[in-house]
C-alpha cells in the first residue's frame, strides 16, 4: 500500500521521542543505529538438484537490558532496512512491557510457498548455522514471525543443537510445546491486544459485547483475534489477507471464516459478504481496528478515512507518523504496536524462562501472567500519555527509550 521506508519511519518515530525528551547526543546516536548487522549469502540444494543462492539477515539493535530478541520472517521483499527497523522496534517492545530483552530481528528474501517441505527445511538449517555465530540462549533469541511457524523454530533449535552436541531449547521460542515450547504461544499476540484493548475500552467507556471489529490480515494473530473477540462477544464485520476482503456489517461466521481460509487458501472465498480490497477494511465502519498485516498501511492518505474509535496495531509499524497526528487530531485512539502485539515476545520470554529452569506452566498461568504484564504495561504508559499529554505512540516510546537509556548509562560505555 505504501512505499515508505519502514527504516526511516523508525527512525522517524525514534527521533520524535528523542527531540520531546531533549535526549543526551550521545544516547541518540547509540539508539539511532543497530549494533550488529549481519548479512549472509547461502546456498541450498532443490528437489531437482539445482543450487539457488538465498540472502538472508539479522539485525542486533540493543542489548543494554538483556539478550536480543525477535523473529524470523521468510518473504520474497524482506530487506535490511526492514529488518533494522523490526529490530529497533523489538529494542522498544520489551522495554515497555519492561521484561529483560533487548531488540532484534532476521530474515530470509524467499518466496517460503514455492518451495517444498524439504527446500523448506533445508533452506532454514543452513540460515540457522549462518546466524549460530549470533544466536544463543544468552545472546539473542530467535522466534517466529510472517511465513515461520512452530515447525521452522525446531528446525532451527535442532541445528543449534546439532553443533553443540546437545539440546539447547532456550535457542528459540514459539517452540511446539513437545520440545519445550509454552502453552499459550501460539495465540499470545492477539491475546496480548485483547487485553490491552479491554482496558483501552474502558477509557472510551464503550463494552467489549457488541463491539464492531475489523481485522486486516489473517494470519496467525488475525485468526486468533478474531476467535478471541468474538469469543468475548464482539462482532467481527470485516477480515482481509493479500488477496482481498469481506465486509458484512451484520457480522461475520469466524468459525466459518477460518474453514475457508484454511481450505481455500483466502477469506475472499467466504461466501456471505462484500467483497473488498485487501486494504478496503481499514476504512469500513467498525469500532476496533486491528492491523495485523504487516508496515505501513494506515498513512496519511487514508488516515482521515478511518472510521475505527480505537486501532488496536497488532501488526508491526502499520501506522505512519503523518497518519498517528491525523488519527490522533480526530480523536481516534490508537494502541501502537510496541504496546498493543506485545503479548507474543512476553510469552517467549515466559518461555525462555521456563527452559532455562525445564519448570513448564499450565495454560491458566501462562495467560493470567500475560494479563498482569499487558495490563501493568498499558497502564504505565497511558500514566505518560496523560502526564505528558501526549498521543499514546510518542508515549510509550518515551517509557521505552527511558528504560533502554538507563541501563546503557548504568552500565556504562565499555572501555
Amino acid at each position: 500500500m505504501s512505499t515508505l521506508n519502514p527504516w526511516d519511519v523508525a527512525r522517524a518515530q525514534f527521533f520524535e521521542a528523542a527531540d520531546f525528551m531533549g535526549l543526551d547526543e550521545g544516547y541518540r546516536k547509540i539508539l539511532a543505529h543497530p549494533k550488529r548487522e549481519l548479512i549472509v549469502h547461502f546456498p541450498v540444494q532443490m528437489d531437482d538438484g539445482r543450487v539457488e543462492v538465498f540472502t538472508g539477515y539479522r539485525v542486533q539493535h540493543n542489548i543494554a537490558r538483556g539478550p536480543a530478541k525477535g523473529g524470523i520472517r521468510f518473504a520474497p521483499d524482506v530487506n535490511l532496512d526492514e529488518v533494522r527497523a523490526l529490530a529497533m522496534w523489538m529494542t522498544w517492545k520489551t522495554a515497555v512491557v519492561n521484561i529483560p530483552y533487548g531488540g532484534a530481528k532476521g530474515g530470509v528474501r524467499v518466496d517460503p510457498h514455492r518451495l517444498s517441505p524439504r527446500e523448506l527445511e533445508r533452506l532454514t538449517r543452513r540460515f540457522a548455522t549462518e546466524i549460530s555465530i549470533l544466536i544463543g540462549p544468552e545472546r539473542d533469541i530467535p522466534a517466529p514471525d510472517v511465513n515461520t511457524n512452530p515447525q521452522v523454530m525446531a528446525w532451527i533449535m535442532d541445528t543449534y543443537s546439532m553443533h553443540k552436541g546437545y539440546s539447547v531449547p532456550g535457542v528459540v521460542t514459539g517452540k511446539p510445546v513437545e520440545i519445550g515450547g509454552s502453552k499459550g504461544r501460539l495465540e499470545a499476540t492477539a491475546l496480548g491486544s485483547f487485553y490491552a484493548t479491554l482496558e483501552a475500552l474502558k477509557r472510551k467507556n464503550l463494552p467489549i459485547e457488541g463491539a464492531r471489529v475489523s481485522i486486516q490480515g489473517f494470519g496467525n494473530a488475525g485468526q486468533y483475534a478474531a476467535r478471541i473477540f468474538s469469543g468475548a462477544g464482539a462482532r467481527i464485520v470485516a477480515v482481509s489477507d493479500s488477496r482481498g476482503g469481506v465486509v458484512n456489517p451484520k457480522g461475520l461466521d469466524v468459525q466459518r471464516l477460518l474453514e475457508v481460509k484454511k481450505n481455500e487458501g483466502t477469506v475472499v472465498a467466504y461466501e456471505d459478504g462484500e467483497k473488498v480490497g485487501p486494504a478496503d477494511v481499514l476504512e469500513v465502519d467498525c469500532d476496533i481496528l486491528i492491523p495485523a498485516a504487516l508496515e505501513n498501511q494506515i498513512t496519511k492518505d487514508n488516515a482521515d478515512k478511518i472510521q475505527a474509535k480505537v486501532v488496536v496495531e497488532a501488526a508491526n509499524g502499520p501506522t505512519t507518523p503523518e497518519a498517528d497526528r491525523i488519527l490522533h487530531e480526530r480523536g481516534v485512539l490508537v494502541l501502537p504496536d510496541i504496546l498493543a502485539n506485545a503479548g507474543g515476545v512476553t510469552v517467549s520470554y515466559f518461555e525462555w524462562v521456563q527452559d532455562l529452569y525445564s519448570f513448564f506452566w499450565d495454560h491458566a498461568r501462562v495467560r493470567e501472567e500475560l494479563r498482569k504484564v499487558m495490563e501493568r504495561a498499558f497502564h504505565q504508559v497511558f500514566d505518560k500519555v496523560e502526564h505528558l499529554n501526549v498521543h499514546p505512540r510518542l508515549a510509550a516510546y518515551v517509557l521505552a527509550i527511558e528504560r533502554v537509556v538507563e541501563a546503557i548509562k548504568i552500565r556504562g560505555i565499555y572501555p
